[in-house]
């Protein structure tokens, strides 16, 4: 046996203990505001910052002091004060967007109120639905909307060519897997002249999307409560969007089809999908493979099965991407960076 190997194993298996307990940290951080709070405070006792956040002072001094240990935070032992970098800030704090990465940490928490339906899986085969994952829509909500706010109609509408000026003067899109969707309302309220359509299986997020376009007085909006696989909609749109849907469905290539089939001809469809390589040795150097795996493992590919599918995962990769949408009938495939998103893979296709 190779000694260093070991302890050099160890240590990383340290570091992953504690990197993990700080994720759960740094997610009742953001839930609480304490992160939103602390920037532009400079240093501040923990009595301090708890009187500003309204919470109690001796959980925030112990949530202050695993920040500190994580190196989160900055910490002076002589006046006891904490103060949360600049250079952090971004990273931690619902201004910073989709850079926001402890809003991302929720997972962490999410997927392990799941465990014992995986770990029942593992054994099984059979997956874990989607009804099981409590929380799991809003945080999607969260995350959408920090990307969406950020980069929907100054970034991905201009990306597609001529999408600017034809929903300007009137088009139909759909949003498949549309959520709570609030990609739905931004573009409504942008191009009042075109139509949009959401279109999911979740009755709960489409309960927050009608009530949010019904409090914008959005009338130009309609939402369809239905899987995708069963979508029977004969070229009756100029645009489709998809965001990080496709990989969880149980019949993924059905769902391609009837989307190319729901276009107009000349219509075009962005799939927006998790960014990965197809072949896990490519993935290897990754920074967040991991972590994309392991939320393939507990949700993506879980949830598809249990509804009786083939299960992609979240890493099906970009080649597998470009096959299923060339099977689908897409031409003209073509990737589309988007800076603000960097988590996913953007590809513009026509129906021809």
């Amino acid at each position: 046996m190779d000694k260093e190997r070991a302890k050099a194993f160890m240590s990383t298996m340290v570091d992953t203990l504690n990197s993990g307990s700080l994720a759960l940290m740094m997610s009742i951080g953001h839930r609480t505001g304490l992160f939103d709070q602390m920037a532009g405070m400079g240093e501040v006792t923990s009595s301090e910052l708890a009187h500003a956040a309204q919470l109690d002072e001796r959980y925030v001094r112990e949530w202050l002091a695993a920040m500190t240990s994580g190196g989160v935070v900055d910490y002076d032992a002589t006046s006891e004060r904490f103060e949360l970098p600049v250079e952090h800030e971004r990273l931690v704090t619902r201004a910073g967007g989709p850079l926001n990465l402890a809003s991302t940490m929720q997972t962490i928490a999410l997927l392990a109120s799941v465990e014992d339906d995986v770990v029942d899986a593992f054994r099984t085969g059979a997956g874990v639905p989607y009804d099981r994952y409590r929380g799991f829509q809003s945080w999607m909500a969260e995350e959408s909307a920090a990307r969406f706010d950020s980069a929907l109609l100054d970034v991905i509408i201009p990306a597609i060519p001529g999408a600017t000026e034809a929903l300007t003067n009137g088009a139909t899109l759909a949003d498949l897997g549309c959520g709570s969707g609030h990609a739905i309302a931004l573009l409504a309220r942008a191009f009042p002249k075109s139509t949009f359509v959401g279109i999911d299986f979740s009755t709960e997020g489409l309960a927050t999307a009608q009530q949010h376009a019904d409090e914008a007085c959005l009338t130009n909006v309609t939402f369809l409560n239905v899987d995708a696989a069963a979508l029977d909609l004969v070229e009756t749109f100029d645009y489709v969007t998809s965001f990080d849907a496709i990989h969880d469905q149980a019949q993924p290539h059905t769902v391609l089809e009837n989307i190319h089939r729901s276009l107009v001809d000349d219509g075009t469809y962005l799939c927006v999908e998790p960014k990965a390589h197809s072949a896990l040795i490519d993935n290897m150097e990754e920074p967040a493979a991991a972590y994309q795996y392991t939320i393939s493992t507990m949700h993506c590919m879980s949830v598809s099965i249990a509804g009786g599918g083939e299960g992609l995962g979240t890493a099906w990769g970009s080649n597998r991407i470009a096959e299923a949408l060339e099977t689908a009938g897409f031409v003209d495939l073509a990737p589309v960076e988007v800076r603000p998103d960097r988590a996913n893979s953007y590809v513009l296709c026509k129906k021809r």
